[in-house]
């Protein structure tokens, strides 16, 4: 019997040893993840903080206002604080359990003479769970790497927040210059409109002319109001970050921003080590992984201690005062042997959930290469068009000066003057967009190799 029940358990014991495994970190990230294109070095903008990247003094006073403020960061740091809880309750599951748990009662039989007889017990039971088959402690573990994954989720918020807040403090700048431009232009073609009619007034050109001066003035005008309203749009989206009512935000110009970090992305594990992002989703493949070891468990014994010790007065079926003290052992063990098929459904389901991590993991990891080479081609991009902006406006600018002058003395009519202007616009305009572009690639960097350090 000794070497049948020997036998038995250690069969047990060598059919479970898959629930014991431990979790090996993943590192399968392809040499090329950034594509042909992207710069790779050691050092690279995910190692600066974000004070360093962003130097604006207005720019850093209101991320660090949204870095304090931020409602989505603030649920966040509860849902950390959440994770923290659940984690310490798994954590004493290997704790036995202790329970104060009097009663009484009050009893009479229908017998002449006889007396209300009173009973009572006064112990303390105590269960303890011996964890032999890993249960306890995988889900220990799945706790764990849960709270990992929520603290690693706070950094990605903080990083996603320090990158939105610069992207719309840019696009700021970048519509008050273009607002700048569309109000100057505005207000030069109000002067043309005035010369035109003076012109018209001493017979120099015609009313269809005049009218069609004056419908480009209006049309500039309306595009000054759509600026206008935009601006409210953004200032109003940077007040909801820093979780206060809308208002004006106090801002420089995009003339003053200067990048002067290395902008290349560095080596790929290292990228996807840094990525917050990416570091939650491979906890959450942790968890997943010992939650599926923990439904495994189930299939094994589960063994169980108990014990109550206290006073009673009920001793052996009769009523004795005062009580006694007494105590009480056992030892149970239930091993399951039909279950409708639960436990096989539930380990099937947690194996299913951990597939499933890890295909998220792998395509988060793919989303990371694609941002960080889109990021680099569209700063480069963007670098390169900077200077033939430039040229173009500096031609558009001569010609529309040119043809205006020509106007003026008669040589040339106004629609070459109409189309100079509404080109160099343009252009500015353009110009200015483009370098919103570059500032904007610098930003999703900055967010594609894991946000630097905050």
């Amino acid at each position: 019997m000794k070497h049948s029940i020997f036998s038995l358990c250690l069969a047990l014991t060598l059919s479970s040893c898959g629930i014991y495994s431990s979790y090996e970190q993943k590192n399968e990230v392809p040499e090329a993840l950034f594509g042909q294109s992207s710069a790779k070095s050691d050092s690279s903008i995910a190692k600066v903080p974000w004070r360093e990247v962003f130097t604006d003094p207005k720019l850093q006073s209101i991320i660090a206002e949204v870095l304090e403020n931020n409602l989505d960061l603030q649920t966040a740091q509860l849902n950390i604080e959440q994770a923290q809880a659940q984690f310490k309750a798994a954590r004493l599951g290997y704790a036995p359990s202790l329970a104060f748990a009097p009663n009484g009662a009050l009893s009479k039989y229908d017998v002449d003479g006889a007396e209300v007889s009173k009973t009572y017990t006064i112990p303390v039971t105590l269960q303890w769970q011996i964890d032999a088959f890993g249960s306890v402690r995988n889900q220990k573990r799945s706790s764990k790497a849960a709270l990992q994954a929520s603290e690693d989720a706070l950094q990605a918020t903080q990083a996603s927040l320090v990158a939105n807040t610069a992207s719309l403090y840019f696009s700021l700048l970048m519509l008050d210059r273009q607002l700048e431009i569309a109000d100057s232009t505005a207000k030069a073609w109000s002067q043309t409109v005035e010369t035109m009619r003076a012109m018209m007034d001493a017979g120099m050109t015609n009313e269809a002319s005049v009218a069609q001066m004056e419908g480009t003035y209006y049309s500039i005008c309306a595009q000054v109001a759509d600026f206008e309203d935009k601006i409210a749009t953004i200032q109003n989206s940077l007040c909801l970050l820093m979780a206060k009512p809308s208002q004006r935000v106090d801002r420089g110009s995009l003339d003053e921003q200067t990048i002067n970090v290395n902008l290349s992305a560095g080596l790929p594990l290292q990228i996807i080590a840094n990525r917050p992002d990416i570091r939650a989703q491979e906890r959450q493949l942790e968890a997943c992984f010992y939650s599926a070891n923990a439904s495994r468990s189930a299939y094994y014994p589960s063994i169980t201690l108990s014990g109550q010790a206290g006073w009673t007065n009920l001793i052996g079926g009769m009523v004795m005062n005062p009580g006694k003290f007494f105590w009480q052992a056992a030892a149970s063990l239930v091993q399951p042997i039909f279950q409708n098929g639960q436990i096989r459904a539930r380990v099937k389901v947690a194996e299913a959930q951990q597939k499933q991590a890890e295909l998220a993991w792998t395509k988060a990891v793919l989303s990371a290469g694609n941002e960080v080479n889109e990021a680099i081609v569209a700063y480069q991009t963007a670098v390169q068009k900077r200077e033939l902006f430039q040229k173009q406006v500096d031609a558009l600018t001569r010609a529309y000066e040119a043809t205006d002058l020509m106007m003026k003395h008669g040589s040339t009519t106004y629609l070459e003057v109409l189309t100079a202007k509404q080109s160099l616009l343009s252009a500015q305009l353009s110009q200015t967009a483009n370098t919103y572009a570059e500032l904007s690639a610098v930003i999703s960097l900055y967010q594609a190799v894991g946000g630097g350090t905050i």
